[in-house]
Order: structure tokens, then sequence, then C-alpha cells
């Protein structure tokens, strides 16, 4: 695994008083004065209410068209986690953005709460450019997409269908698909996911029958001695100050933890598949040098069609690209979109 060594580093080095990792501008919370916020609703097509903040530069021309960027959050986060840092950065930069919570994630609707549905999750993407383009002061022809995290693979997997979306870029993106059919590394047999599915299987007779209903993977929520490298990374974003939120409409004990009986279907998502039909729009991968998940970025590129390109971000691991704003390559964000959508 690439440099993972350097993940002990973080997590010794630069901590606030609650324990967290604040170094490289860790701002997860970041708020602009030269950004306003509002709360905007929508439904996508399957009649649920999206929920996302929509973000506007102050010295906005509303009787103009302007570009336009959705904002995905990283899979088991909710648009307070990263996604909103994000799209008020764009923002800044003159944007109009659109930051959203996953239908069964955050202030969105689904039932059961924290429910997988990789086919819902693109379609949210797609709802919320329904929602930009027809806004009076969105050009609906210049509206790109972000994804962060597993948003990347669901904002391509929306991107193959929904033409609407002329710019695709991802921040650290994981192939939710290949991670849990496979594991990072392909580290996984064929055997322990048979496993896998089988236990999830079981489950539904447990839940059908009113039994408790049970939550898999996720981050966890104490540190000892045998904690994974990776999982003392999400634990320094997930469970400190630098980054914890938790929705109303959620618990602490769940958040990041999806259903255990569906997160199975993440087995037969393949998101890179067809992934050159989204070509002539351009693509940007972007990951850090030392991330766990660069490998999905690098499939990724090595998939899609011309224009596209991979940017490595020197000393960089995954969750640094969530909101170390010393190490995002928001100018780099600023100039693909700019590029394309015509700012």
């Amino acid at each position: 695994m690439r440099k993972l060594f350097v993940l002990f580093s973080l997590i010794f080095s630069s901590f606030n008083a609650m324990g967290a990792d604040m170094s490289h501008g860790a701002d997860n919370f970041y708020e602009s004065d030269q950004v306003t916020v509002e709360k905007v609703t929508f439904k996508n097509q399957y009649q649920m209410e999206v929920v996302g903040n929509l973000f506007i530069p102050r010295d906005f021309d509303r009787a103009e068209k302007h570009p336009a960027i959705v904002v995905g959050h990283p899979m088991g986060a909710v648009k307070e986690q990263s996604a909103n840092l994000y799209a008020t950065k764009m923002a800044e930069r003159g944007f109009v953005t659109l930051s959203l919570d996953l239908s069964f994630w955050g202030e969105s609707e689904g039932q059961p709460r924290n429910a997988v549905s990789p086919d819902i999750y693109a379609e949210d993407f797609s709802a919320a450019v329904d929602f930009l383009g027809t806004r009076a002061f969105v050009d609906r022809e210049r509206i790109g997409a972000l994804g962060i995290c597993g948003s990347g693979s669901f904002v391509i997997s929306a991107a193959k269908i929904d033409p609407r979306m002329k710019a695709i870029a991802t921040v650290s993106m994981y192939d939710m698909g290949a991670a849990n059919r496979h594991a990072l590394n392909e580290s996984q047999t064929l055997e322990q996911r048979k496993q896998i599915i089988a236990e999830a299987a079981e489950q539904r007779y447990v839940e059908f029958t009113g039994g408790e209903t049970q939550y898999t993977s996720g981050t966890v929520h104490e540190l000892d001695e045998n904690t994974h490298p990776i999982q003392r990374e999400f634990y320094d974003f997930y469970r400190t100050s630098r980054g914890e939120y938790t929705p109303e409409s959620s618990s602490p004990q769940l958040t990041t933890h999806p259903t255990l009986t569906s997160n199975v279907k993440f087995m037969n998502f393949y998101p890179f598949e067809d992934i050159e039909t989204i070509s002539p729009r351009p693509m940007l991968f972007i990951a850090g040098e030392n991330a766990h998940s660069i490998e999905f970025s690098e499939d990724a590129y090595r998939l899609a069609a011309e224009p596209k390109e991979l940017v490595i971000i020197p000393d960089a691991g995954h969750v640094d690209l969530y909101d170390r704003v010393d190490l995002i390559p928001f100018d780099k964000l600023e100039a693909f979109f700019q590029s394309h959508l015509k700012l």
C-alpha cells in the first residue's frame, strides 16, 4: 500500500484540544462572507425530497445566466462534511454551487436511514441538475459536477446517462463497487465476498420479521493499538472536531455506517463500465500521492476517453483532500471548470 506509513505521522502532529489533526489548513466548516447560502429542497425522479445548500457569490448579477456546479459528499457523510467546503470555495471563485445530501443520508428523504442505493444516489445528481437548470440565473448548458470520495463514482454513474453534466471532476474517488467486491488492492477473495453476501441475505429474514437493523463498515468509534492506519485516518475526520457532524435525522453511532442488508448492492455497482461514453465531455481526476484510494482514480483515468486529466497531489492522503485547504487544488478545479463551463 503506497506510503501508508505517512498516515501514522498525521495522527500525532498538529492536534487541537479535541485531538484532531488540523495541519495543512484543515477547515471543514469554512464559511465565507463573499458567499450567500440558502437551504433548498427538490424532488428526484422517485419523488424523494433531496435537501441541498445553494451557494451564490455576493457580487452576483441575477439578471445574467451563470455556470453552476453540483457537489457531492463522501460516502456515508453529509453535505456539511467536505461538500459544503468545496461548494463555498468554488462559489468564491464565481460559480453557482449546490451541495446536496444524497438520499437516505443527512436531511434528504429515504427510509431506512443509511440505506445503500447507487442508482438513487446517481439520480440525486441528475435531480440537482434539474433544479439548477430551472433557475433563471443558471445557464443550463454550463452545469458541471464534482464528486468527493464515493460521490466520485456516483457522479460518473450519473454522467454516463446525463449529458447535461458538461464537465465532471472527482477528488479522492472511491469506486464503491470495486471497493466492496475486491477491497483495496484486490485483497478480498471471492469466498470472502460470498460470505459477506450470504450474511446480508440472512439478515434480511431478521429485519423482515421485525428484528433489529444491523449496520456495517464505516468509521470506528474508538482507537486502540491495533487500529488500522486507514481507520485512524477516517477517525481523525469523522470522530473529532475536525469534521464530526451529526444531522438531527441520525445519531453519532450511525454516522458513516450503511445498513448491512443494503450495502451488498454495491457488489452490482460498476461505475467505470462505459466511462468512455462520457467523452467528449472532459473529466478531471484528483487524488493524493499517498492516498490508499489512488487505485480508483488511476483506473478511471485509464478507462476514460479524452479529454481527461489525472492530477496527483504530492504528500496528500485520501482524507487530506476532504478539508485540508492548503493541499486541495482549488486553483486547478477553478481552471478546469472555467475552461469547460466558460465562466
